[in-house]
């Protein structure tokens, strides 16, 4: 009776094993994210092992032709067609429930009061599964996703810091999305935490769109830059702001001799830490001080100057006091 028991308890063993290393690949190769070719100087960190980029060009995805070049950066003057595509196109096997959203665009004046999403996913009944929506009168930036359990969530924010998204300037947003929290940043500062205890849950079968207004489904008047979708909710924060401040920040830097540094992954900033102060991200080596000028040779004499007009004549001066004596004086 024992060896039966024993035996019974093995085969359940050896069939358990190819279960338990089933979910343990495929929870480790999940193939939804492909490979995205970036540049190593957006990143801040540097380690000895590079980081692993994976995710989704939106910018490629739906502006397949170069906009106008108005800056060092190509930027897009998006058009009066629809952006919207089948997600199937844009995410073939998915989206996973922790990513990061990066995105650089400014207003234009006739839109900076405007509502719209930046950014929205809905299933094939219509029914909304990711909405950005930037809203220009309250200044606020909205985000709203569905979760597994099939609730929605959503987040406003609110901080004063946001206000500049609306100057017509250059700006990056992102947004980073973690089990436990949603973070949104701005020109690579953190702007405001949410804590969150679902994960988001998204059905490919639907439509997924970009920069439409909200009252009309047309797309808004802005100018983009880039738009991205990155498998990793920590490159969020890794990004630097080189593209904003130095446009060529980077691109060609070396150090000691060697091609730039590999970039690694942060450690991701607990819900109690502060939002920390605005940094510099650009990372570019700074240019060292001239040494101080030398005083320079005293001139030469300037020639003589030429005779200059003759002036008008001055007005009449006034009478001055009598000197002699009248006869009368003499006189007396």
């Amino acid at each position: 009776m024992i060896c039966l028991l024993r035996w019974t308890a093995l085969i359940w063993t050896l069939n358990s094993i190819p279960c338990a290393l089933g979910m343990a690949v495929s929870e480790q190769s999940d193939g939804s994210c492909p490979p995205l070719s970036v540049e190593e100087h957006r990143f801040s960190d540097v380690l000895d092992r590079p980081l692993e980029i994976t995710g989704f060009d939106l910018t490629e995805t739906f502006l397949l032709r170069k906009g106008t070049i108005a800056e060092d950066l190509p930027s897009f003057r998006l058009g009066s067609s629809p952006l919207i595509k089948p997600t199937k196109l844009i995410f073939p096997n998915g989206l996973p429930s922790e990513y990061s959203l990066v995105s650089i665009w400014r207003v234009r004046r006739t839109t900076k009061k405007d509502r719209w999403y930046l950014w929205q996913i809905f299933d094939q009944s219509g029914g909304s599964q990711v909405n950005v929506v930037v809203d220009g009168d309250k200044k606020v930036v909205e985000f709203s996703f569905q979760s597994l359990l099939k609730n929605t969530l959503r987040y406003t924010f609110k901080s004063r810091d946001l206000h500049a998204l609306f100057d017509r300037q250059w700006h990056k947003l992102s947004i980073s999305v973690q089990t436990n929290a949603v973070s949104i940043y701005m020109d690579c500062k953190l702007i405001e935490r949410r804590a969150t205890d679902e994960r988001a849950s998204i059905d490919p079968s639907g439509r997924t769109l970009i920069t439409t207004r909200i009252e009309d489904g047309r797309p808004v008047d802005i100018e983009l830059k880039q738009f991205l979708i990155y498998c990793d909710p920590y490159i969020a924060e890794l990004e630097n702001c080189c593209e904003l401040q130095e446009p060529k920040c980077g691109a060609e830097r070396t150090f000691n001799g060697t091609a730039p540094p590999l970039v690694r992954a942060q450690i991701p900033l607990m819900l109690s830490q502060p939002a920390p102060q605005s940094i510099d991200r650009c990372h570019c080596p700074a240019e060292k001080a001239g040494l101080p000028g030398v005083a320079g040779l005293p001139g030469q004499k300037g020639d003589k100057g030429e005779k200059g007009n003759t002036g008008e004549a001055g007005p009449a001066g006034n009478g001055g006091p009598k000197v002699g004596h009248s006869l009368n004086d003499l006189q007396s």
